[in-house]
């Protein structure tokens, strides 16, 4: 189960490589000053690039350019990128790492630095992990990181050197911002940029907020009513004979979910983890076989209802069309609802065993269109659902096709 579990994530967080690739309008600046105009692939950056993919033409193949290559780079109505070489202090966050050092620790380093905002005081980002720096510059000051660190007073007690603002109030001087708008000011994307736009308004500069135009919904609540085709066998290894083992046959049943999906933020959205609690019912089968000893008819039945608790992950690939495909893995942790099996040993002996699953994993493949409606087929992939029988062994492998309704 361990090795089906980790090949089918692996499947699953290795298919973007085959997956759509979106070149979108954007340009490129060389060394020697020139501006190409070209289609760039846009995966929304979680950290600061150290590469690009380009292209000239949609049928052409792919280019790679590093950063030694290029000083700037932007996609059209989204994002905007500049190379510095600054100093950099990437003190870590982490309290059992802290320093009792409050300045910060500098190193040089060159980086395409994403543009937040561009005009007479100008706001850039740099990310990489969980470190996480803002720079800024001016008509008349060059590049220099918004100093923000956390350092240790003592092993069970930290503090903050704000830096940050002291530099802003010296440097960004004007008559609408008061010591109040700097006090105030937390070293976050959005309260720097509202600072900056204050600035700029403050000085009549034209200026340019680079952020993604799309609505990013990052979550959905989703009903996921569908239908299931399922068949479980059982056996029992204790028994010398195969006459109490029992192959149920292929049954349609129903299921009804409810799906909390979680849009993370990175990629352009292609990332999602979802959330499903489903109740799955409908499974009910008998199957009788001869003793091969008596030649009696020995009976056997199972009924088999759950509510499933699936945790997972989704990729997208969106299509031109307002529509998506979509691939997902989930561990899926199960409990039975008025489920029992019955098996006859002969015409006088029988027994009644508890069904109880363990836990498995789901494999979907589905399509969505308008955000709003779905189709998913899933599979699972096999469960015992006699875990409490030491005596007994089952598969219990199942398909579902499923609907999606997004309700918001």
């Amino acid at each position: 189960m361990k090795n089906k579990l980790f090949i089918c994530l692996l499947f699953l967080l290795s298919f973007q490589t085959y997956s759509q690739i979106i070149f979108e309008k954007g340009y490129f600046v060389d060394n020697n000053d020139k501006k190409t105009t070209c289609l760039i692939k846009n995966v929304d950056w979680s950290n600061n690039p150290t590469e690009i993919q380009y292209k000239l033409d949609e049928q052409d193949q792919p280019i790679n350019i590093s950063i030694a290559q290029i000083k700037a780079f932007g996609i059209d109505n989204h994002s905007k990128y500049e190379r510095f070489t600054v100093d950099i202090d990437k003190s870590t966050q982490v309290i059992s790492n802290m320093t009792y050092e409050k300045n910060p620790e500098f190193k040089k380093e060159t980086s395409l630095l994403k543009v937040l905002l561009e005009g007479k005081a100008s706001l850039f980002e740099y990310i990489s992990g969980n470190t996480k720096r803002y720079f800024y510059k001016t008509d008349s000051l060059s590049i220099n990181q918004l100093v923000y660190k956390s350092y240790k007073t003592s092993e069970v007690q930290i503090a903050q050197n704000n830096q940050y603002k002291q530099q802003l109030w010296m440097t960004l001087k004007c008559d609408n911002i008061t010591t109040n708008d700097v006090e105030k000011l937390s070293y976050k994307k959005n309260s720097l940029i509202k600072f900056f736009k204050k600035y700029n308004d403050c000085n009549n500069s034209k200026y340019t907020v680079f952020e993604t135009t799309e609505k990013r919904d990052l979550f959905n609540l989703n009903i996921r009513p569908g239908i299931t085709t399922s068949a479980i066998s059982i056996s029992n290894s204790s028994m010398s004979t195969p006459d109490y083992d029992r192959d149920f046959d292929n049954k349609i049943g129903f299921r009804i979910g409810l799906e909390a999906e979680f849009i993370l933020p990175i990629n352009k959205n292609k990332w999602a983890l979802i959330f499903e609690p489903t109740y799955v019912g409908g499974y009910k089968a008998e199957k009788s076989r001869l003793d091969s000893r008596t030649n009696e008819e020995l009976k056997g039945s199972i009924e088999y209802n759950s509510i499933e608790l699936p945790f997972g992950i989704r990729y997208y690939m969106f299509l031109k069309n307002n529509s998506s495909l979509f691939i997902n893995g989930q561990v899926v942790m199960e409990h039975a609802v008025n489920s029992e099996a019955y098996v006859e040993y002969s015409t006088q002996r029988n027994t009644t065993l508890e069904l109880k699953p363990t836990t498995s994993f789901t494999f979907g493949l589905g399509y969505k269109f308008k955000k709003k409606y779905s189709a998913e087929f899933r599979a699972n992939f096999g469960k015992n659902v006699l875990d409490s029988n030491r005596e007994w062994n089952s598969n219990y492998k199942s398909f579902a096709l499923t609907f999606g309704y997004s309700i918001f």
